[in-house]
């Protein structure tokens, strides 16, 4: 299928590893224009020549989504390299702090900033570079936490956050031909990540959690929540708006740990 994006310009936040790099890529393979941040350079530097490799003009820049000020920068020399900004992944998210008595005001307030205030501050950031005929696309990665419940509720209440805003900003901008929609992934798997590291710290928990919790008997992988994420973004995807969609493969229950950003 033709998703119609070769030419599209792109921004993904957090695109050095995990979902967020796996998005870039996808993004890249179809053509597209990528841009994207990472708090470290040499993970932002081997993205991008990966990046490369597919022969569509890059760019990216060393940026913590938590600081206004930097996810501003980036967010503008991102649009002024492309541009324009057709298509925007608010993809950087995680949690801090540990159960509701052990975790502290500054954890749930910095859990909030890694994932909704981030998907606020980026999305008002780029919203005024998408063409004003062409519209363009927001696609928040948030979680199945967001709506199936989960001890360390601050990462769940957070992740329903960032559903909620993408359903009122698609009422919002829907005139300015903007669409939104969030994609809700299951737990993934992938070097370096959360639960490779959980796997070689408990394997017999590992497997435990893989046999009950999924039907297809695996996690899931970043490619796999890519290709939805794209194609939501794409022309393909016209008529998707104000959407939440799970990619989790039957996933029964969110994981009870904290994970680090994607």
């Amino acid at each position: 299928m033709d998703l119609g994006l070769k030419g599209k310009t792109a921004i993904v936040t957090g695109g050095s590893r995990g979902i967020g790099r796996a998005i870039a890529l996808t993004l890249a393979r179809e053509g597209v224009d990528v841009a994207i941040c990472a708090r470290h350079q040499d993970g932002l530097d081997a993205a991008l020549n990966e990046l490369r490799d597919s022969g569509v003009h890059v760019f990216g820049q060393a940026a913590d989504v938590t600081d206004p000020a930097a996810l501003q920068g980036f967010i503008d020399a991102a649009a002024e390299a492309l541009g324009s900004v057709d298509i925007l992944i608010n993809n950087v998210g995680g949690s801090r702090g540990k159960g509701i008595m052990q975790s502290t005001d500054e954890e749930w307030l910095g859990t909030f900033d890694l994932n909704l205030f981030h998907a606020v501050r980026a999305s008002r950031a780029a919203i005024p570079y998408m063409p004003r005929q062409a519209g363009g696309s927001i696609v928040t990665i948030s979680s199945i936490s967001g709506f199936r419940s989960a001890p360390e509720s601050q990462y769940g209440c957070a992740k329903a956050a960032e559903i909620f805003l993408s359903g009122a900003m698609a009422l919002e901008l829907g005139r300015s031909n903007i669409r939104v929609n969030t994609v809700c992934p299951g737990s993934i798997l992938f070097p370096g990540g959360g639960w490779a590291r959980y796997q070689d710290r408990d394997p017999e928990g590992f497997r435990k959690f893989q046999d009950e919790e999924f039907p297809l008997g695996r996690l899931g992988t970043p490619e796999e929540v890519a290709r939805v994420a794209v194609f939501v973004a794409s022309p393909a995807g016209s008529w998707i708006n104000g959407s939440l969609i799970p990619v989790d493969g039957g996933q029964q229950r969110p994981g009870v740990f904290s994970l680090s950003s994607r």
